[in-house]
């Protein structure tokens, strides 16, 4: 199935967690990932708290950087427009303002610091460098894996990165996201020193509060029980980071001004479909029926990786390589991934706690009238 890896990327945007499986090295023992991460922090930040800026800082994953960097005992100060989540942070000092031309409200303030999670327009970003270029001795900019050329084969962090022809295009799309957030990265480093320039390239950012339901799908399908379609085979690999992981790596490298960039990522070909479905179940406890159908079949019924099948890709398509992206930079900097199960399991309860207009239909993922048809199929075809 021929498909753009940047809208694979894209598509989506525009039990008990003590069990080892899923766990990935440091974080897979009896002490868990949280903790483990809390002494880190604790131990790297201890008698330097710091006044840190965030850019953005009400979405998804500038709440969990926000509270993490408070519950170190920093200073935080919120950059945005006051539209998203407003209510959120209300004794935290906030500059209103916009990323396009509006960043008047930044000017005469320093900051050891500025996390800047909320920038894909590339003349964004420059402009707040610019700005923020002697006002902070450290900038940390969030990207994404989007940002390489190709997923043919597993990337680096030193593999070629997507262009576009008009570098003016400021329109993001499914086929623009990666290039411009490339652009990002550019700009950004124009205006930075690179000791003083951290870029962090996620892949799938997942966990309580994701609004793209692209992981949350999974368990909270299988929560609903029945027959439920599963792509391609259990070895199928997967990639993830959980957001309070990015936090805290993020805040870390805060810290101790870790320079560079960083694919933040869980270990390549150490996590598969197989173990995302037994996580799913654990996590559960539903009567589920897994149905796993063959990548063939994914394309005769035109099942979309990225949306209808999300954080799936097919071993033999254009995203082969999209879970195989090296983290090891990350990880030898101080990365550590809690168990995937755990994950699964704190997106499930915080699921449960919102309101019904928000859960009455995912985000992401198959529809239960198109799954139905698609597991129709699949037994006709059989037959």
């Amino acid at each position: 199935m021929k498909k753009s890896r940047r809208k694979f990327i894209q598509a989506g945007v525009l039990g008990g967690a003590g069990i080892a499986t899923g766990g990935f090295g440091l974080a897979a023992n009896a002490e868990s990932t949280a903790n483990k991460s809390k002494q880190v922090g604790d131990q790297a930040g201890k008698g330097r708290y710091l006044n840190i800026l965030i850019l953005g800082g009400t979405g998804f994953i500038g709440p969990h950087m926000v509270r993490e960097a408070l519950r170190r005992g920093h200073r935080v100060s919120l950059f945005n427009r006051g539209q998203t989540n407003d209510s959120l942070f209300p004794d935290l000092p906030h500059f209103v303002g916009d990323r396009d031309n509006g960043l008047d409200s930044l000017k005469g303030h320093r900051w050891d610091a500025v996390i800047d999670n909320s920038g894909y327009v590339p003349r964004h970003v420059a402009d707040s460098a610019a700005l923020l270029a002697s006002a902070v001795s450290h900038y940390l900019y969030v990207s994404t894996i989007s940002v390489y050329a190709s997923f043919l084969q597993p990337n680096s962090e030193d593999s070629p990165l997507g262009t576009m022809a008009n570098e003016n295009n400021e329109e993001v799309t499914g086929e623009t996201y990666g290039p411009l957030k490339a652009l990002c990265e550019k700009r950004v480093a124009e205006q930075i020193a690179a000791e003083d320039l951290t870029i962090l390239r996620p892949t799938y950012i997942c966990g309580p509060g994701d609004r793209t339901d692209r992981f949350s799908y999974w368990p909270i399908r299988t929560a609903s029980g029945g027959d439920m379609l599963w792509p391609g085979t259990r070895n199928d690999p997967v990639q993830i980071i959980d957001v309070r992981d990015l936090a805290t790596f993020t805040i870390d490298c805060i810290e101790r001004k870790t320079a560079g960039i960083y694919n933040t990522v869980t270990p390549a070909g150490m996590y598969d479909m197989g173990q995302l479905h037994d996580d799913c179940l654990a996590v559960s406890a539903a009567d589920m029926k897994a149905i796993w159908v063959d990548n063939q079949f994914v394309a005769q019924q035109n099942l979309g990786e990225g949306r209808d099948l999300p954080i799936w890709a097919a071993p033999d398509g254009e995203a082969r390589a999209v879970a195989l992206v090296d983290g090891a930079r990350a990880v030898a900097a101080g990365l550590n991934n809690r168990p995937v199960r755990e994950t699964a399991r704190d997106t499930l309860t915080w699921w449960s706690t919102l309101p019904a207009e928000r859960t009455a239909s995912l985000r992401a993922g198959l529809s239960a009238a198109r799954e139905a048809e698609a597991l129709a199929a699949w037994e006709s075809q059989k037959g």
